[in-house]
């Protein structure tokens, strides 16, 4: 059957030329159309979403021991979050601590600098993109020591805090995690 159906000529100036008919779609076609479409506009806004945790801020910029499988966890985490990282391997990260201005009383595993803050061991990636989208007045945040449940050790259920300092060496909790 052809797919060309000439008009009917219906007098003083009808339009002769021939007119292209269109396959309808099904309605089992259009339904799966339209989930997919839904379903495409939900995936892309949940990568949209991780992506911008911390896409409005530059890179963040870490220092660990190449050694370290715990603090390559934590990258992990950051990056899976959205946070571009640039890593710098160094024999002890003490130095960078002590420049960075951490109080040495919340030294951790790694260091991490991104704008005029710090973050020192396995901070939770919202709680860095809470940080740098609300600037408070502070130096950085800390998780002291490898608590277990940590992003980057995630080995159990242990209640943990995150601390705030400032550069006069205030101390403050910022957020308890489990």
């Amino acid at each position: 059957m052809s797919r060309l159906r000439k008009k009917k000529n219906t007098g003083v100036g009808a339009d002769d030329r021939a007119e292209v008919s269109r396959p309808r779609m099904s309605r089992r076609t259009f339904i799966g159309s339209a989930a997919g479409g839904v379903a495409l506009v939900a995936l892309g806004g949940a990568v949209w979403q991780r992506r911008s945790l911390g896409a409005e801020r530059g890179a963040l910029t870490a220092y660990r021991s190449p050694t370290c499988e715990c603090c390559g966890k934590w990258i992990a985490h950051m990056r899976a979050s959205g946070f571009e990282v640039n890593v710098r391997d160094v024999p002890d990260a003490t130095e960078a601590k002590r420049n960075l201005g951490v109080p040495a009383e919340l030294y951790s595993c790694h260091t991490s600098q991104v704008d005029a803050y710090v973050f020192e061991g396995h901070v939770p990636a919202d709680l860095v993109a809470r940080v740098l989208r609300e600037r408070p007045e502070i130096r950085g945040l800390a998780v002291p020591g490898m608590p277990q449940s940590a992003p980057g050790m995630d080995i159990g259920h242990e209640r943990y805090e995150v601390l705030s300092f400032t550069r006069e060496g205030n101390v403050a909790v910022y957020a308890v995690r489990m």
